[in-house]
């Protein structure tokens, strides 16, 4: 493995897994000269004794030795924070490139690839790496507030969601609307949120289903 340069907080860092050692250097090379951050490897075992957490993106050969490259992105999207993976390949066919983008690949560029069509790709990669980052932090924060919500205003909340008005919620739950009133403005409070549209994105990036009034 070579550390084309020192790594730095929150940097994105393009990784390169490819095993021959020409096409490595010459990835290497074009990736560094647009101003990457690049790391490279030879193997996925390479790789993985590193298991980046940091943001960027892989650009992964297919036929690697040991575990192949839809493998190692298979492997990949098991992890907390998984890498946007750009495959460049001299031994592509529609099946795998088919799994491959099925599986969340970015692009999938066969050999010999021109250098502003890759560098399109992993500057795609990497701006969706920060997409990702991003909705992952926002639904942890979601997560976090959600969890100081009691039962019964976790109950209200499900039912608020879907647009009801307090006594329909009251009528659902065989409570008082004057309770209703109190419980809603607490879990406002505590989620942090001025309006139900807020509360039904919150509910989204949590994949809270609203729940519809039962009554006739």
């Amino acid at each position: 493995m070579t550390d084309t340069t020192e790594s730095a907080p929150k940097t994105p860092v393009v990784y390169v897994v490819e095993d021959d050692e020409s096409s490595r250097r010459a990835t290497e090379r074009l990736l560094k000269a647009a101003g990457h951050r690049v790391r490279v490897y030879a193997s996925p075992a390479e790789f993985l004794g590193e298991v980046p957490d940091g943001p960027g993106c892989l650009v992964l050969d297919l036929r690697l030795p040991g575990v192949s490259g839809l493998d190692l992105q298979t492997l990949l999207t098991t992890m907390e924070n998984p890498l946007p993976v750009v495959f460049v390949t001299g031994h592509g066919d529609v099946p795998k490139s088919v799994r491959a983008m099925k599986a969340g690949a970015v692009d999938f560029l066969t050999k010999p690839v021109d250098p502003p069509v890759l560098l399109a790709a992993v500057a795609h990669a990497l701006s969706r790496d920060v997409e990702q980052r991003a909705t992952r932090d926002r639904r942890q924060d979601a997560r976090g507030r959600y969890e100081r919500l009691t039962p019964r205003e976790r109950e209200v909340f499900a039912h608020v969601i879907s647009g009801q008005l307090n006594k329909q919620v009251a009528y659902d739950l065989g409570t008082t609307e004057h309770t209703i009133k109190v419980h809603r403005q607490r879990v406002m409070q505590k989620l942090g949120v001025d309006s139900v549209a807020e509360l039904v994105r919150l509910a989204s990036d949590l994949g809270i289903t609203p729940i519809g009034s039962t009554r006739e």
